[in-house]
């Protein structure tokens, strides 16, 4: 006569093999703290092998001290709930663009599902119907399902975080392949000629302090006078401008991309430029009289917007690109953008010896290997050069 499993050791479980055919495990996850009897739950299976390894996994995540009751939310509660509750502080077109995935994308092929039951296998089928189109008009793009990727990604980490799941599945699935488009940086004669037309109100003030810092052009206008240490020659990094998604279309400030406050050192010739900027502001607040829109006084001064236009008001995005697509022209790359300012500063800080690390903070970059995956292509050059001076010091030794 076969013994029964003892059942009164925390994560111990008993094994069997139900009418309907599937297995069944159960296992114990502690005590009722009122009446003192065990708490049990089960685990199902096709097969004997497949529940026995669940219920090896669970035990031990049971006797450890890690194991999380899986969530009898759906994926679409979840989602809905990390939105609301996760995202509001978020840039508004951010959140407006990951609730338009959610709700085209993510919602029709997984909200159903009980949260509990997402794995790696199910995301993964469901990252290659997008990509091969599958109950699609066309399939989508790579670049489009990492984007989803991405949502989905941080949407489960909070879940995690949470203890409503015990692991992101998104973390084991493969992505398809992207292939980046050839960045464009201005030569080195095109920024030359940029800095010294680029004149020196707040438009062409901007434009140096971006090319010479990396900043992202919502960085930029979001810098205020009290993230500027003159002293210590140190920008800090914290803030962003951003469109307010209210009917006045006015603009507020946000978080960083990637929630990441950053401290850089800037080149001398940024801090003596934004020196400079500031004795122009104050002289442009006296032309202005009445009709000056910006701080009051100097104590209002201190965190008030760096870049303004000659009123004191802060620079629209659309006029800065208006102002740049002059600029750019003027100096021969008529099809650079605002943003290729900053690869500009990444490619040249790379050519001048700055390490990927130093690159990647100055730049805000969430890992070093993304920086090395944009720019991986100057890294070669730099390569070749130093096999050039390497070469040249051989030749030399005789």
């Amino acid at each position: 006569m076969q013994r029964k499993t003892k059942k009164n050791a925390q994560g111990a479980g008993t094994i069997r093999k139900r009418s309907d055919g599937r297995w069944e495990a159960r296992f114990t996850v502690g005590f009722n703290p009122t009446t003192g009897k065990q708490v049990q739950k089960s685990i199902y299976g096709k097969t004997q092998k497949e529940v026995r390894e669940k219920l090896t996994e669970v035990t031990m995540e049971v006797d450890t001290g890690i194991y999380v009751e899986p969530s009898k939310m759906t994926v679409e509660q979840w989602i809905e709930i990390w939105l609301d509750e996760y995202m509001f502080d978020k840039k508004w077109s951010t959140v407006k663009h990951y609730r338009a995935q959610v709700k085209t994308n993510i919602l029709p092929a997984l909200g159903r599902y009980p949260l509990s039951q997402l794995n790696p296998h199910l995301i993964q089928t469901f990252y290659n119907s997008l990509l091969r189109g599958k109950g699609r008009t066309k399939p989508l793009s790579p670049k489009s399902i990492r984007n989803i990727h991405g949502i989905l990604s941080k949407c489960l980490s909070t879940a995690v975080k949470l203890e409503y799941i015990r692991r992101n599945p998104t973390e084991s699935v493969t992505l398809p392949r992207v292939d980046r488009k050839e960045i464009k940086p201005l030569t080195d004669e095109q920024v030359s000629k940029m800095v010294a037309q680029a004149g020196n109100d707040g438009f062409g003030t901007l434009f140096k302090v971006v090319v010479f810092t990396g900043l992202r052009l919502g960085e930029a206008l979001g810098l205020t006078w009290d993230c500027i240490d003159f002293q210590k020659n140190r920008l800090t990094i914290n803030k962003q401008l951003q469109k307010r998604p209210l009917a006045d279309g006015g603009f507020t400030f946000a978080p960083l991309k990637n929630d990441k406050v950053r401290v850089i050192a800037p080149a001398p010739f940024i801090l003596a430029l934004l020196k400079q900027w500031k004795q122009k502001q104050a002289e442009d607040k006296l032309l202005s009289g009445s009709l000056w829109q910006g701080w009051k006084t100097e104590k209002e001064r201190q965190t008030a917007i760096v870049f303004t236009n000659e009123l004191g008001g802060h620079l629209h995005p659309q006029t800065v690109y208006n102002h740049f697509k002059k600029l750019a022209t003027s100096v021969g790359a008529p099809q650079a953008r605002v943003h290729d300012l900053r690869h500009t500063y990444a490619v040249l800080s790379l050519q001048n010896g700055d390490d990927v690390k130093t690159v990647q903070e100055n730049l805000g970059h969430a890992t070093a290997a993304f920086t090395l995956d944009v720019y991986g292509h100057v890294s070669e050059h730099m390569k070749e050069a130093s096999a050039q001076r390497m070469q040249q010091y051989i030749e030399n030794m005789g």
